[in-house]
């Protein structure tokens, strides 16, 4: 997989993610702690409304931002939008009300929607070779799933010497060297998008490709499978692990971490494995598997404690790895049914769609499983993973096969 790295433009590029990535992770931690300062016992409310402002800025601005700057250089757009999210890392410590928090979280989520889709949308005219470009994914993914591991104990370690507050530049230092990452790059050359329909138009051509072609819609049916496993681990971790099996902050930790451990191991064998199968099948059987592990997340509240955790560490496990089983190889999709004057607009489609999936889900998973309890919650959200499961097998017709071919771009 390291093979890849081997590539000047994608070991830069990655490593403008990675380092971004680390900045992500420190102001997670350093948010948390400013909203403890500022809103003191409503610090939860306050996190969950950035949460929500996050996904609306995801699913709303990054549409109309692609639209807006698609003829624009990719390094502008790229360079700009760590700018911005550099600048509001270091005006967050200085706030003293809730409401200035939601306004630069606002900001600051905008310009990762901006940044995302953009970056996503030219590695594949970087790693044309289709083993190179699923090595690339692979290892990106990894890089996901180290940062939400790492991060919060690098986090931790700082802490001991630092006040919360420099995590914050951490976070703006992540940014910058991103930025100067991109900068000292060579791009591939994107066509320029057609600006003259109409801007309505233009921020919806991604999602009418989606759309309009099988293997893209049996794709956004996996964002919700997708979205349903995830937000019950994302949501509820805390709610298993200290409430139902009466266990401690670590044990919280650790749940977490057999989620990300699933996940990179699918992450690094997913290389070999679309060797000898194709993606729909791969994609196919971890949404199989997220249903069985939504199921089996409904025991662990009905269980002994020990069993309890035994339980939970192995559904985590499994919910780990289905979830990577979609994502990971989703990308590979998206270039293999796009042409490179309309990537851009379908890696934004896919970003905003596929986060949408979660303002659905991440309710079910909050407050079903405050009213209703987890068991009854871990069951609805299998039933939804069933159904978009089911969709996607049928919307995706296995005589519609995801074929690769890269599409080699001109450098400038």
């Amino acid at each position: 997989m390291l093979v890849v790295l081997r590539h000047p433009q994608f070991r830069k590029l990655f490593t403008a993610q990675v380092v971004a990535l680390v900045g992500t992770g420190l102001l997670t931690v350093a948010l948390g702690l400013l909203a403890y300062e500022v809103a003191g016992g409503q610090a939860g409310a306050v996190l969950g409304t950035a949460l929500a402002i996050k996904m609306v800025a995801y699913v709303a601005v990054a549409p109309v931002i692609s639209a807006l700057t698609g003829r624009l250089p990719r390094r502008l757009v790229l360079v700009s939008a760590d700018a911005v999210r550099a600048g509001i890392a270091l005006m967050l410590p200085f706030v003293t009300h809730t409401w200035q928090i939601y306004v630069l979280i606002a900001l600051l989520q905008s310009a990762s929607a901006t940044f995302t889709p953009a970056f996503q949308s030219l590695i594949p005219s970087i790693l044309v070779d289709e083993e190179d470009y699923t090595h690339g994914l692979s290892l990106s993914r990894l890089a996901y799933d180290l940062e939400s591991l790492l991060s919060p104990m690098l986090a931790a370690a700082l802490l001991t010497v630092i006040s919360y507050h420099s995590l914050f530049v951490g976070t703006a230092a992540g940014f910058v060297a991103s930025a100067l990452l991109v900068v000292t790059t060579r791009l591939p050359r994107l066509d320029p998008a057609d600006h003259s329909a109409p801007l309505l138009e233009r921020i919806t051509a991604g999602a009418r490709i989606m759309m309009n072609r099988p293997v893209l819609r049996g794709l956004l049916a996996l964002n919700m499978v997708v979205a349903a496993a995830s937000s019950l681990v994302l949501v509820n971790t805390v709610v298993y692990v200290r409430d139902q099996l009466d266990g401690s902050n670590t044990g919280v930790a650790l749940a977490l971490a057999c989620f990300g451990f699933g996940s990179m191991a699918v992450a690094l064998s997913t290389p070999r494995l679309l060797t000898i199968l194709p993606d729909r099948r791969f994609m196919l059987t971890g949404s199989a598997l997220l249903p069985l592990g939504l199921i089996a997340a409904s025991l662990p509240p009905l269980l002994p404690d020990t069993a309890g955790a035994i339980v939970l560490a192995l559904t985590w496990l499994l919910l780990g790895a289905g979830t990577s089983m979609i994502s990971t190889p989703s990308a590979r999709l998206l270039r293999a049914q796009t042409q490179l004057s309309d990537r851009t607009a379908v890696f934004t489609a896919q970003f905003s769609l596929s986060h949408a999936c979660f303002l659905v889900t991440y309710p079910i998973a909050g407050k079903l499983g405050a009213l209703a309890g987890l068991p009854t919650t871990a069951i609805v959200l299998a039933a939804l993973a069933t159904l978009a499961a089911t969709t996607a097998a049928r919307v995706w017709p296995a005589s519609v096969p995801a074929d690769i071919e890269a599409v080699p771009a001109a450098g400038r």
